[in-house]
Parts: structure tokens; sequence; C-alpha cells
């Protein structure tokens, strides 16, 4: 059963955003996203510096199963990635909403998160 916490925002193409303190976005991919793919076995992140158009490719994400790209669910620049996930891509099917974080951007407009899932209707996009 897929999980999906409550202080988090959703977007259909499976990503998930937690609002920091700082005003940047995180960025991952959902339990039920890393459950369709199975073993993530590599991650492809953005350059920090690069400035993304919402729903633009970010990345990939490759598991024994398939390759799929990861979006920008929100537009805005990339002011951090997570180093570690590349040397450890099997990190997102461990903990997909806590160390498996993929990239950190400062939002072109943080108004935007207002209209994003929340966890429930996200449970209730995906059947769970």
């Amino acid at each position: 059963m897929s999980k999906a916490p409550a202080e988090l925002k959703y977007v259909e193409t499976h990503e998930w955003l937690r609002l920091e303190a700082d005003g940047s976005v995180t960025i991952g991919i959902t339990d039920h996203a890393q459950e369709l793919l199975g073993d993530v076995v590599y991650v492809e992140l953005p350059a920090v510096g690069s400035v993304l158009a919402k729903d633009a490719q970010a990345g990939v994400v490759e598991s024994v199963k398939a390759a799929s790209d990861v979006y920008a669910p929100i537009a805005g620049e990339v002011v951090a990635i997570n180093d570690e996930l590349v040397g450890a891509p099997e990190t997102v099917n461990a903990d997909p909403y806590g160390a498996a974080w993929f990239f950190r951007i400062k939002p072109a407009d943080a108004s935007v998160l207002d209209g994003l899932m929340s966890a429930d209707d996200y449970l209730g996009q995906i059947g769970a």
C-alpha cells in the first residue's frame, strides 16, 4: 500500500513537494512511483543553477524494470541536488520521502503550491 505524508504536496506525474523554511521547495518521487519502478539502479539529477520550466524534464530514474523521467512540478531555479542519491540510487526504494529527495528548487512563484494535490487527493488518484 502506497504512503503519502499529509504535509507534502503531490502532482499527477508522481513527484512530491515540500516547502522548506527558507522558501525553497524539495522535490522527490512518491512511494507509489518507486513501487511501480521496482529496484532503482540509477538516478540522473538536474544541474545546480539550471532554471526549469514547469513540467520540464528534470532528471531520470532507472530501475531493473524501466527508465522514467522526473519532471519539475513547478518552475524555478535548482538550488541543490541530492549528490548522495547518485551514488546510492537504491535509497529511492528505502526512503522516498526522506533521504531520497532529488533536488531543491527556488520557485518562480511559491503560490502555485496551493493548487497542487493534497495527500488524500493523490492517494485517490492512484486508487490507494
